[in-house]
């Protein structure tokens, strides 16, 4: 089967940073009403099933907003820390209105879509490296909007999601980690399409020309890649590529290869039975010396200490990006 090299680079990505989707709230309302609130995680989904909102963020940066929702669009917050979603018509103060901490499936089955602005959020979770990428990466808030072209699976996905939270059948709790983590991947592949993403990973991942020589780093990271050869991968002279892929993932291409073979690095030692030795080898470093030499000045912390860390810790460790922007 012949994959896409850009979608193909995208997965490589979500395996290693281990995207997991966790849907946590969902409510159904009507007449005018507003919900606000703090925001304690780092990636929040915000996906609009029925009806319509309006959403304003705050956060590093100051606020963002408010942005208009219609049915079936999602908003993935990334690094807010307060969040206010207001709706709905009528006369007088609007409803103060506080979702639950979980799925509700009964409320959320009372739903009458043709009157009702229901709304379900949760958040994406990653490891630190990806926590980090993902600050870098985007901006603080993505609106995909599912009346776009690019998101045209959107609104079916949000209504799936919708169908197994009301429904409360068996299986419905792996049926909405499966569905959250499509909508991201739908977020971002609209997103792609949809606006033109800042200098760094997600330019890189959408730049067909420079898609080639970045397949044959994710696919080969422990070989001792030339700029002559990735440039020729590419078709292109050795600087045009380097000049292209400093202006598009913000950092040269030899410095891209470094930063992802860290991130695997990363991922692995987090298995205790991976030896640090042969992971050097693995990653095209010539001893177990240089690999823990340029480990600590990417990571901040030896291999050693990044393996006790990451076995105390559940995600809050801060990590540096693959790349820069």
């Amino acid at each position: 089967m012949v994959h896409s090299p850009q979608s193909d680079a995208l997965s490589d990505v979500f395996d290693q940073v281990e995207v997991r989707g966790l849907m946590t709230g969902g409510f159904a309302v009507r007449g005018s009403w507003t919900s606000h609130g703090t925001i304690r995680r780092p990636l929040k989904l915000v996906a609009l099933v029925a009806g319509s909102a309006r959403i304003v963020v705050d956060g590093p940066g100051g606020p963002i907003g408010p942005v208009e929702l219609g049915p079936g669009d999602v908003v993935l917050l990334n690094h807010r820390t307060h969040l206010e979603i207001r709706g709905g018509v009528g006369d007088g103060p609007p409803a103060e209105f506080v979702p639950d901490a979980r799925f509700d499936s009964m409320a959320l089955a009372a739903a009458d879509l043709s009157t009702d602005d229901v709304l379900v959020g949760g958040w994406i979770q990653v490891n630190p490296a990806g926590q980090a990428l993902f600050r870098t990466a985007l901006p603080g808030l993505v609106h995909v909007r599912a009346s776009a072209p690019p998101a045209a699976r959107l609104a079916t996905l949000v209504a799936q999601l919708f169908r197994e939270a009301s429904s409360g059948r068996l299986g419905s709790a792996f049926a909405i980690r499966q569905n959250a983590q499509l909508i991201l991947l739908e977020v971002l592949r609209a997103y792609l399409e949809q606006e033109r993403p800042p200098v760094g990973w997600f330019r890189l991942l959408a730049d067909e020309p420079l898609a080639p020589a970045l397949r044959l780093m994710h696919d080969h990271p422990g070989r001792s890649w030339g700029l002559a050869e990735l440039a020729r991968a590419a078709g292109m002279s050795r600087t045009t590529f380097a000049e292209r892929f400093r202006s598009v993932a913000g950092i040269p291409p030899l410095a891209y290869l470094s930063r992802w073979r860290m991130l695997l690095a990363q991922r692995a030692l987090r298995d205790p039975d991976v030896r640090v030795g042969a992971l050097a080898a693995e990653l095209g470093y010539g001893s177990e010396s240089a690999f823990s030499t340029a480990f600590k000045r990417a990571v901040g912390v030896s291999p050693a200490h990044w393996r006790r860390r990451s076995s105390e810790q559940t995600g809050d460790a801060p990590a540096p990006a693959i790349a820069a922007g």
